[in-house]
């Protein structure tokens, strides 16, 4: 099961580079079933697995001047305070056993995952879902895209706070529906977002962790090597003609968790 975790991890960083997101959907799951960690750990080796090979994918868009980094920015500061709440605030309120229904018992672990995979389900929506982002007109100010991309970061930061979802499928469409951003400066923007959400998230609660940092590491490096890939594949496919394909496989990975927590 180890091999096919590692295997998922290029694929998760092939997914960052390919088309900006998408990235921390896989890993949770593949940390959970494939690896056997604790689904609330697995959120935040998630952070840390997607945030540095973001990081090291939106170098190469940063060289070629495909960043915005002022809209990163405007991302990244509201995600930066949800973040920080969710993580010390609000999931401490969780219970380890919020409620029991004859046999089964609503645990965290089980809660973060029906969450996770209902984020799932609706990424993948928005993936297999025929893409007319370039044909919507945008008749709002640019002072109100600037506050509804605000709004989007702090969405983001609460999804990456609470699951450890990087929310790559909500800061694409947000980039290039409200502000009319061309798609590889909208997917080197998401990865500079990305990188800085997942990275703060995971060092702002590094303290009350035992992190496995060699297995954290060598997960990390495959990742990496992963969205290296996917860059250099960027430059040669159109990442929007295989969003179908990876919604497909989102969508069948959320229904099965779901089964698998509450049925099987």
């Amino acid at each position: 099961m180890e091999i096919f975790g590692y295997v998922a991890a290029v694929l998760i960083g092939v997914s960052l580079g390919l088309i900006g997101g998408g990235g921390s959907i896989f890993t949770v799951p593949v940390l959970v079933y494939l690896f056997g960690v604790d689904a609330f750990l697995a959120t935040e080796y998630s952070l840390f697995v997607v945030g540095i090979s973001s990081l090291i994918g939106s170098l190469s868009y940063l060289k070629n001047g495909l960043v915005d980094l002022r809209t990163a920015l405007i991302f990244g500061i509201p995600s930066v305070f949800s973040i920080f709440f969710t993580r010390s605030f609000l999931l401490p309120l969780i219970p380890d056993s919020i409620f029991r229904i004859g046999d089964f018992i609503l645990t965290k672990n089980i809660f973060l995952l029906l969450i996770f995979a209902g984020l799932m389900i609706i990424a993948s929506y928005k993936m297999i879902r025929k893409n007319k982002m370039s044909e919507i007109k945008n008749t709002n100010s640019e002072r109100n895209n600037t506050f509804l991309a605000a709004r989007q970061g702090s969405a983001v930061g609460f999804l990456t706070g609470l699951v450890g979802a990087s929310g790559g499928f909500i800061i694409i469409p947000a980039l290039v529906n409200f502000l009319k951003m061309p798609m590889k400066i909208a997917v080197g923007t998401s990865l500079v977002i990305i990188s800085f959400n997942s990275l703060i998230g995971f060092f702002s609660s590094l303290d009350s962790l035992k992190t496995d940092w060699s297995f954290l590491g060598i997960l990390s490096l495959i990742a990496i090597v992963g969205i290296l890939i996917g860059t250099q594949l960027s430059k040669k496919i159109n990442g929007e003609k295989l969003k179908p394909a990876f919604g497909w496989f989102i969508l069948v990975m959320g229904v099965y968790i779901i089964l698998k927590e509450m049925v099987l």
